[in-house]
């Protein structure tokens, strides 16, 4: 387990106990009220920190190298039922974009997600969940085949932003999102759209145009990455943790800000703490929301996700 700057004091805490538990192992002495007493406090600890999280500090945990990314929520909730499919039938397969038929459930759904890499290797594979042009096109490319056969489609949004180099803007970046967008609102199948790491800028709306919109709890959904944020305004990333805070970017605040339709629970201490249970949670919510959607009319489902955007933005003082 790998521990942030804040986790310091849960490491100790787990190390002590660790050691505790040996002592007990390897002698004949009785440490059980020891070892109790020093995981009470590991309780009290963990609870003290993660009940009172700032906004920086849920960035980080959504960045965390322990946390389960997209395919990792694939396969928690489709287990071996799920088909990948490749390519944007112009250009080549986007390997930081994810696609493909899966059961959840029972149900079928057409899954899309970006995925980030574990090592060096596999980041720059995966070119560190930043797609470019054609991961968008093949986005779009299922979502219009799932239409075709009235298949409810679910993305999982895990993303720093779409890939900003020049051969991505010589290939139409703005185009392909804006194009995303467009088509997503008009979709005649249900769209459940989950936030499970980083929502960032267009990167994250080229897929996260959905008629049920859900964020992990840890997690974040912005215009702009705090150090982007902080370069900007004040030409340095050093005000990073001002900007987060400045960006109402955690869960919390864009359900208050109805910006999304609501929280999904993490385990205490973070999705990666608990993956079977965070998976577990997520396809609820999912199963949920197509319940909701599935006895809707194709009008009456567009209608309402056109509804639910127009009003975004509005402000009465």
């Amino acid at each position: 387990m790998e521990y942030l700057d804040f986790e310091l004091p849960i490491k100790e805490l787990e190390e002590q106990l660790e050691k505790c538990q040996v002592i007990g192992q390897e002698s004949d002495v009785d440490v059980t009220a020891t070892c109790n007493q020093i995981n009470d406090k590991l309780i009290e600890t963990k609870k003290n920190i993660y009940e009172n999280l700032t906004a920086w500090q849920r960035v980080q945990l959504s960045r965390h190298p322990s946390r389960p990314y997209t395919l990792d929520h694939v396969r928690g909730l489709c287990g071996d039922t799920f088909l990948e499919l490749h390519g944007d039938r112009g250009f080549k397969d986007d390997k930081a974009m994810i696609g493909g038929l899966g059961k959840i459930g029972g149900q079928s759904f057409m899954i899309i997600g970006q995925q980030k890499g574990y090592n060096t290797k596999t980041r720059q594979y995966r070119n560190f969940g930043m797609a470019n042009p054609e991961g968008y096109r093949k986005a779009l490319r299922l979502m219009k085949m799932a239409e075709k056969f009235g298949i409810p489609v679910v993305t999982l949004i895990d993303t720093p932003g779409a890939y900003p180099g020049l051969e991505a803007e010589e290939r139409g970046q703005g185009e392909a999102i804006a194009r995303n967008i467009y088509e997503m609102v008009l979709l005649k199948v249900p769209i459940i759209t989950i936030i499970v790491g980083e929502g960032a800028s267009g990167g994250a709306l080229g897929i996260g145009v959905g008629d049920r919109v859900y964020m992990l709890e840890n997690t974040w959904y912005s215009v702009i990455s705090p150090e982007s944020c902080s370069s900007i305004l004040w030409k340095s990333w050093e005000y990073k943790e001002k900007a987060a805070d400045a960006l109402k970017l955690t869960s919390a605040d864009m359900k208050k800000q109805e910006l999304i339709d609501d929280i999904i629970p993490e385990p205490l201490g973070g999705a990666h703490y608990d993956r079977e249970t965070t998976f577990k949670t997520v396809e609820e919510y999912i199963l949920k929301g197509y319940n909701e959607l599935k006895v809707l009319s194709t009008a009456d489902l567009i209608a309402q996700r056109m509804d639910k955007y127009t009003k975004m933005g509005e402000f009465k003082e």
